[in-house]
């Protein structure tokens, strides 16, 4: 049996009369990665705070292997890399080799610094001060900060903003090999590609509440939607909207690409029509479309 190490259980946290999470029960297990999604507001930071013990919870249990969060970040068993704001956030003038050393001497059962700069290659940058780091050599040293404690549970909120793409390749290169390790990792992001390309479970928040669980695939499959993609350079919009199943239209250079919650239905009806039409394809929804369904409908309850 694969063993849990972070489970919440029906957890709601207020702030006054406003329930920022209303409810969540979750678990990951050893190995998992995954992706936290949700719009502004959904409460995603709050459930962050509430994992890490930077938040008290108003009702329900979170535990991490066992013990209760703020507990479990004591011992080193939850690494944390947040956003950071405005600046690096690490003291100027430091040298990354003296950050890290001084950092894995606060944990009981550190991970000795030379494998957490090997880990997340920093070993050719032991003496740069970190004033003098790139944005992606910071962001690998901030997360050689979160590993220092050897956690088993890895939280990471919104960690490649700002970063260029070759950075961000490598920094998700970095965190895929430490969660190979069987370490269990979540993150928030608003990058739905960064999901799909580096999560093996999804959950979408909204409102407070999970409306969405489990593969990128069943997520995509729960949206219910499909996109029915042709070439149809004089086609107007609004007969392409009264297509049947049809519940979003997007035409560029004659290339037409319709949000359909039944495919089959649609090509008939686009057959059927007066449409002159090209290259037809029909695909599953990617996983933006599909938060972006998935959050309409909850809304709209």
């Amino acid at each position: 049996m694969t063993a849990e190490i972070l489970a919440l259980r029906d957890v709601r946290k207020s702030y006054g009369t406003l329930e920022a999470v209303s409810g969540i029960s979750l678990r990951v297990d050893a190995g998992e990665t995954l992706a936290l999604l949700g719009p502004n507001g959904a409460g995603k930071t709050t459930t962050l705070g509430v994992i890490l013990g930077l938040l008290s919870q108003s009702s329900g249990e979170v535990m991490v292997l066992g013990r209760a969060a703020r507990r479990a970040v004591a011992d080193g068993l939850v690494g944390a890399l947040l956003q950071s704001g405005t600046g690096s956030g690490l003291p100027p003038g430091t040298r990354v080799g003296e950050l890290i050393k001084f950092m894995a001497s606060l944990y009981p059962v550190p991970l000795p610094p030379p494998a957490v700069l090997e880990r997340a290659g920093l070993t050719s940058l032991v003496g740069r001060k970190v004033d003098r780091l790139s944005g992606g050599e910071l962001q690998r040293t901030r997360f050689a900060l979160a590993i220092c404690g050897d956690p088993e549970l890895l939280v990471l909120d919104e960690p490649t903003v700002g970063l260029d793409v070759p950075s961000q390749r490598s920094f998700w290169q970095t965190v895929r090999a430490f969660a190979a390790e069987g370490r269990a990792v979540i993150f928030a992001t608003h990058y739905l590609a960064e999901a799909e390309e580096n999560a093996q479970r999804v959950v979408v928040l909204n409102q407070g509440r999970i409306v969405a669980d489990g593969p990128v695939t069943d997520i995509r499959d729960a949206a219910a939607t499909k996109q029915v993609r042709f070439n149809a350079p004089d086609a107007r919009p609004e007969i392409l909207r009264e297509l049947p199943a049809v519940q979003g239209v997007r035409a560029t250079n004659g290339t037409v690409i319709l949000d359909s919650t039944d495919a089959d239905a649609t090509v008939r009806g686009l057959y059927q029509s007066s449409i002159a039409f090209s290259g037809l394809e029909v695909t599953a929804a990617g996983l933006e479309e599909a938060f972006l369904a998935l959050t309409s409908q909850e809304a709209s309850r």
